[in-house]
């Protein structure tokens, strides 16, 4: 690539330019995938942060959880270092152990799943429906067994999961339903916000989300005994939080109560987070805009553009992913090399997770056993979509994919 950007010489003064050698049109800067707009105001809050001497867990996590918790409409929100780390927190709180069977959409990110193994429990599988890639509700009513314990949707790409059907099996069989909206946090089922929809609901805040806080993540719950539980487990199983033992208060005695984790957010993180709260209806109207603007463009193109969402949901335009059809002349993977070397980053969500050696070779899964996962994660991929995205650099993707297909 280096090679081919200094072959060109003065075109450079262009904002795009012609590689005599190759003739592979390129952008003057590479468009990363999922790099995250962040703020002056994030900027000063860590700085000012950083000053006041409090760097861990204390008064700005606790603001940041207050303020999701208004977000959400929800009585408890808790904080801490990761989606990863909320879903294992969940399954312990929900008390899922081992023997437990938990079933899972096999169109998902392997945290998902590995929360549950950690848990002790086993991962069970499910197939998604082509209709907007969520968890398929029969085929979950299909993998029940004695050993259920819980169901786990996943809000995947934005897109809220069926919850009405999955919410009346969780209550006809007796299980919990645990909400992954990694994806996920400004959705909406029914009018209903996303944080409501399950017993317990996860968000994740990685660089690359729709509210980042670098790492991070936050557990939602009703449930006032969950949630007390799962700030003692994420803080080493310790009585009383880091910030109140070193409070205005004076030192604060604890007692270990559980084996716990650390999984704390810190006040750093929680910084990035308070801004970007603020920020995210605002930044859900840009995303909505590119991506109505990638729906018109990409019209003529030989691929498949992401499932409309009824009319009853509100969608959080979290990954805009396109499918190669049939009639495509590059592969998925070869499309995305050639992406590549026209300087537009992408990505990919998710091959077929039970297809990943670990859950083969744990579980015995093989090819075929769920096709419409496995036929969408062979032929998917993501385009770059967030608030730092412009309509110019929509209309560079939509060239380049143009031009990747034409060659």
């Amino acid at each position: 690539m280096e090679a081919n950007i200094k072959s060109c010489g003065s075109s450079r003064l262009k904002k795009h330019h012609v590689c005599l050698r190759d003739k592979i049109p390129m952008r003057k800067e590479y468009l990363v995938y999922g790099s995250p707009l962040i703020g002056e105001e994030e900027v000063e809050e860590v700085v000012a942060t950083i000053r006041s001497g409090w760097l861990g867990t204390g008064p700005k996590t606790q603001r940041f959880e207050a303020d999701f918790a208004a977000f959400q409409g929800i009585e408890y929100c808790v904080a801490v270092s990761s989606c990863s780390a909320a879903l294992h927190l969940a399954m312990l709180a929900a008390g899922v152990k081992r023997g437990d069977e938990v079933i899972v959409p096999a169109l998902t990110f392997c945290a998902t799943a590995n929360a549950v193994v950690h848990s002790g429990a086993t991962p069970i599988f499910a197939d998604i429906n082509g209709e907007d890639l969520t968890i398929d509700p029969e085929d979950v009513r299909r993998r029940i067994t004695p050993r259920t314990r819980a169901i786990l949707p996943v809000h995947i790409h934005g897109y809220p999961a069926k919850m009405e059907p999955l919410r009346s099996l969780a209550d006809e069989h007796g299980l919990l339903l645990i909400g992954d909206a990694a994806h996920a946090i400004e959705a909406e089922y029914k009018g209903i916000k996303i944080g409501h929809l399950a017993d317990i609901t996860c968000f994740s805040f990685y660089v690359t989300k729709n509210l980042t806080t670098v790492e991070g993540g936050m557990l939602a719950t009703s449930n006032q005994e969950w949630a007390d539980k799962i700030k003692i487990l994420a803080l080493h199983g310790m009585s009383k939080d880091a910030w109140i033992r070193h409070s205005d208060e004076g030192y604060q005695h604890y007692q270990v109560a559980d084996a716990g984790f650390k999984y704390n957010m810190t006040d750093i993180q929680a910084s990035f987070g308070i801004h970007q709260l603020a920020r995210i209806e605002k930044n859900l109207e840009w995303r909505e805009q590119l991506w109505s603007r990638y729906d018109e463009k990409l019209t003529d193109l030989r691929l498949r553009r992401p499932p409309t969402p009824s009319a009853d949901v509100r969608h959080a335009r979290h990954i805009y992913a396109v499918q190669v059809t049939e009639q495509s002349p590059l592969s998925r993977d070869r499309l995305l090399g050639e992406l590549h070397n026209r300087n537009i980053g992408s990505a990919v969500h998710y091959t077929a997770l039970h297809l990943h050696p670990y859950y083969r070779r744990s579980f015995g899964y093989r090819e075929g056993d769920l096709p419409v996962a496995e036929a969408y994660g062979n032929t998917t991929l993501s385009l770059p979509l967030s608030p730092k995205v412009s309509d110019e650099d929509v209309d560079d993707v939509v060239e380049a994919l143009a031009d990747c297909l034409r060659s």
